[in-house]
């Protein structure tokens, strides 16, 4: 076996939720290319048809399920259809998630809990469901933030708590489940990259946020992709129960 060896992931079937858009877009047909069956999990449905097709662009299969991840049935329903598909899963990529930049004097308790509820417990649900079914060797990836490292010079409370809390909860389950059940569990956390929350960022943010980040760009999907397929992988064998700034250097500016 060579080292490339190790990226692949042939034979494994992997779930990547926040799956209709943006970086769940990325991770999904990143995860196919290295020869995973995908399924994928999102409100929108028909956004997700879009995705299976790039999934399968690429010769695996896909299958698409209307999942929201706030609802603890909804992320067991979205695993029983795995299972019944594919017989197994071998890989969770917790992505779905939301955003809001309200200062903190006059967010609504409606907000707040809404962000918790996809972006913390909705991972956690999907993580317990996973956890249920997975075998030993299996990978689950959180999908954090640099925001729950440091700060981005918005008011994001809710979004940087939950990002926060997902590291912690990262830690905790690889704790619980590597040496006992098999199954490692890390985060990533993403710098500045496409998607629809930088779409909503005020003019002029996202240039003048740039200047704190060494490489002096935004990252490509596809780079926050590979490091996901390291960590989804044998390659990862080795990593658990930590945290990976895919940020281009912000957290160390």
């Amino acid at each position: 076996m060579t080292v490339l060896d190790l990226f692949r992931l042939d034979g494994k079937v992997a779930i990547v939720t926040g799956a209709s858009s943006g970086l769940g877009v990325a991770f999904a047909q990143a995860l196919a290319e290295a020869g995973a069956d995908v399924v994928l999990g999102a409100r929108r449905v028909e956004k997700l048809e879009e995705t299976r097709a790039l999934v399968e662009a690429t010769g695996r299969r896909a299958l698409a399920v209307q999942t929201d991840v706030a609802d603890p049935d909804a992320c067991t329903a979205l695993v029983e259809a795995a299972m019944q598909e594919f017989g197994r899963v071998d890989v969770l990529v917790n992505n779905a998630g939301i955003g809001t930049a309200v200062p903190a004097t006059r967010e609504t308790p409606e907000q707040f809990r809404q962000v918790v509820d996809v972006n913390l417990n909705g991972c956690y649900w999907m993580a317990q469901a996973c956890g249920r079914v997975m075998q030993p060797g299996s990978s689950i990836v959180n999908i954090s933030s640099v925001l729950g490292l440091t700060t981005g010079g918005l008011p994001q409370a809710a979004y940087s708590a939950t990002k926060a809390g997902l590291i912690g909860l990262t830690r905790d389950l690889a704790q619980q489940w590597t040496g006992r059940k098999g199954i490692r569990v890390n985060a990533l956390a993403p710098g500045f990259f496409a998607s629809e929350m930088t779409d909503t960022y005020p003019e002029g943010y996202l240039d003048q946020a740039i200047g704190r980040v060494p490489a002096g760009r935004k990252g490509e999907g596809v780079e926050l992709a590979a490091a996901l397929v390291f960590l989804a992988s044998d390659a990862g064998g080795y990593v658990t129960g930590q945290t990976l700034a895919v940020d281009g250097g912000m957290t160390i500016a």
